[in-house]
């Protein structure tokens, strides 16, 4: 069956005056020469470019088109890179690792965090003197600034202590302290909710500090989460926003997924359904700030070893299957693992399951090696071009704010922005990061 869509496709007419459309806007292109006020980091954990390409197909069919065509908000995002996502010491990167790489400035070794190649994995009599600055501080340290990182709330709060929502699960800390009420003390019109109707409840006008803890460890996957119990991060990246632009001199903000927690269990429908959502929350950031004053830049830590292929007719499902039969006579799913859970072979032959199948039985799948995409749009987002060192993201974004190592940077402000400061709210929705591994 021809869609209407396709029937057009067909004619030349249709591709001549989309690509004269697409010159257009290309040769109407200026680069933003002006300062940021505003910094916002998206953080696709896990996403590589097939699932880029595999979520935009998916993106169109949960609209009820064939999916190919469609367009993510990400994908209307001038300016492009490649980011090298290696590690100093191993070809196939960690999230550790590459958080101090997109962080701080500085490619790490496997397994540590916040500090440079100097410290070794596993040995903490290398830790002092290795430590690296990340981004958030020093945007902190150039205003009336703040820098949260918030983990689940098992973190949170003492071993005696019983979680609101679930009755089996308790705090995990054993030294007696509730860090929730110690963050409260330490603020003034600060806030902490667990629940959606409080998170729903708070308003933006009367707070200045916000922290969500909705489930004991990570938040649950969007095709589980109880929209009465849990916001969405669509939902949760509107708030911050709100909150966070109160401040005239400007903010950072710092979004991020778990695509990735979908890709290791072998699941694509989870790591795919998770960056639709995560797309959402950028087009949501979009409609409430301005590409004038505020730099948005979406990037990935690693791939995963998903690749998205086969044989498949036009709109064929992202999940389906292939319209050709396998040398073994059986039919393979278009989206596939190199390794991980998935791998399907009993007694010499191969499952006929419509699963997301995987060459190399493991228990959980790896991260990827290849390249990731960097997105950028807004004050000095031309300079995200060609193939970097994932370490270059947070020294192009320092420099678009000046602030250090860039304070010297010479932009015009926007408007009439005449010091840059800081408000910075993490939405992360990792259980926790770990110094050394």
């Amino acid at each position: 069956m021809v869609t209407n869509d396709q029937y057009e496709e067909q004619h030349p007419n249709f591709w001549y005056v989309k690509g004269k459309e697409a010159l257009h806007t290309s040769l109407s292109m200026k680069p933003n020469l002006h300062r940021a006020k505003n910094l916002i980091l998206f953080l696709g954990d896990g996403m590589g470019i097939s699932t880029v390409t595999a979520a935009r197909i998916m993106k169109g069919q949960m609209e009820g088109k064939t999916g190919e065509e469609s367009v993510l908000a990400m994908d209307t995002f001038p300016h492009l890179a490649l980011s090298k996502t290696y590690n100093v010491d191993q070809q196939m990167p960690d999230s550790a690792a590459t958080a101090t790489a997109y962080h701080c400035g500085v490619k790490a070794n496997y397994g540590t965090l916040g500090l440079s190649a100097a410290a070794r994995r596993k040995d903490c009599s290398s830790v002092k003197g290795n430590e690296v600055k990340s981004i958030l501080h020093q945007a902190k340290m150039a205003g009336n600034g703040r820098e949260d990182q918030i983990p689940g709330q098992q973190y949170m709060f003492p071993n005696e202590t019983v979680d609101p929502e679930y009755s089996t699960f308790t705090g995990s800390r054993q030294d007696k302290t509730n860090l929730v009420d110690v963050w409260l003390r330490s603020k003034n019109n600060a806030k902490y909710v667990w629940n959606k109707k409080d998170f729903d409840a708070v308003k933006e006008g009367n707070t200045d500090y916000l922290m969500g803890l909705f489930e004991p460890k990570d938040t649950r996957y969007e095709l589980e989460r109880d929209p009465s119990m849990d916001p969405s991060l669509t939902e949760m990246v509107e708030k911050a926003i709100k909150i966070l632009r109160k401040n005239s001199k400007g903010f950072y903000l710092f979004v991020e997924d778990k695509i990735d927690h979908g890709h290791h269990a072998g699941q694509a429908k989870y790591a795919l359904t998770e960056a639709v959502e995560f797309d959402r929350a950028i087009a949501r950031a979009a409609e409430l700030t301005s590409e004038l004053d505020t730099l948005s830049v979406v990037t990935a830590d690693h791939s995963h070893v998903f690749s998205f292929g086969g044989y498949s007719y036009r709109g064929n499902p992202v999940l389906g299957v292939s319209y050709s039969k396998a040398e073994d006579g059986k039919s393979f799913t278009n989206a596939l693992y190199g390794n991980g859970p998935g791998y399907q072979i009993a007694n010499g032959t191969r499952s006929d399951e419509y699963l997301q199948q995987a060459a190399v039985p493991l228990d959980s799948e790896t991260h990827g090696s290849e390249d990731v995409a960097i997105f950028a749009k807004g004050p000095m987002a031309h300079l995200f071009h060609g193939v970097q060192e994932q370490s270059y993201i947070p020294h192009a974004m320092a420099y678009a704010a000046c602030i250090e190592p860039y304070t010297d940077c010479q932009l015009e402000n926007y408007g009439v922005c005449t010091k840059f400061s800081l408000a910075v709210l993490l939405l992360s929705l990792l259980s926790s990061l770990t110094t050394l591994m």
